[in-house]
């Protein structure tokens, strides 16, 4: 069975093993004005939560965008800049335009929910690839500012040939959300990893490294305790050259 189609079904399949893994950013582009997101969603979940393919570390995002704000239920986590985002990628994967859900691996490797069947072989090749090494510093929230979360963001050396920019982005670790109008009105939905906020941070140049202490905006009202935080070295044209993942301790 597919690692992708064991997710979904909640067959935990090979966890991750103790030792090395390499990180693999999956970015799922979704809408909760969308019928066909839901089952999108709750993949994200348990690729997040079950790791199923040995020696990755799936570092997953859900990003919500807006063209489905006008079909009767506006998503509250949507954002015009993860639109852009999404917009970005699509000719880097052959798409002439955006569409949800859209699964988004290491920025340039596309699988879609009708060819879930693609997702373990497309994820086993992005573990393979070698990644520069990201690392995230202890994150506090700032005494005198608790709205300003403070982290210490480092990566080796850029090996690659090209240029990079380094992002980091805030994300709601669980959201629960119901739904009164549009295509799932009434439903009452689940979300891991919201993005609410990606910041470049900096530049990784060829040869290079990157140390820097950050100062993030948290969303209003935010609880720190579900509050993760995704570093990721990104060249212009999407593809990804490292990640890391923190997440709040249970």
């Amino acid at each position: 069975m597919p690692a992708s189609v064991r997710a979904q079904a909640g067959d935990t399949g090979p966890r991750t093993p103790t030792g090395e893994t390499h990180p693999v950013l999956v970015e799922l582009f979704t809408s909760e004005g969308c019928s066909s997101c839901p089952p999108a969603d709750a993949i994200l979940e348990k690729l997040d939560e079950f790791q199923p393919i040995a020696g990755a570390q799936l570092i997953v995002l859900s990003e919500h965008v807006t063209y489905f704000d006008h079909e009767g239920w506006k998503d509250p986590n949507s954002s015009p800049a993860l639109t852009d985002r999404q917009a970005s990628y699509e000719s880097e994967v052959g798409e002439k335009e955006s569409f949800t859900p859209q699964f988004i691996v290491d920025g340039d490797k596309e699988v879609r929910i009708e060819r879930l069947n693609e997702m373990e072989a497309v994820l086993k090749k992005a573990a393979a690839e070698p990644k520069i090494p990201v690392r995230i510093g202890e994150v506090t929230a700032d005494a005198g500012k608790p709205s300003v979360l403070r982290a210490h963001v480092e990566t080796d050396v850029n090996s690659e040939r090209h240029n990079a920019d380094v992002y980091v982005a805030i994300a709601l670790n669980h959201v629960e959300s119901q739904v009164l109008h549009g295509e799932n009105g009434g439903k009452r939905l689940e979300h891991v990893a919201v993005v609410q906020n990606i910041s470049k941070i900096g530049k990784l140049p060829k040869g290079k490294n990157f140390a820097q202490d950050v100062q993030l905006k948290l969303p209003s009202g935010a609880d720190l305790k579900n509050i993760r935080l995704v570093a990721f070295i990104q060249e212009a044209g999407g593809k990804l050259l490292g990640a890391a993942l923190h997440k709040p301790t249970s």
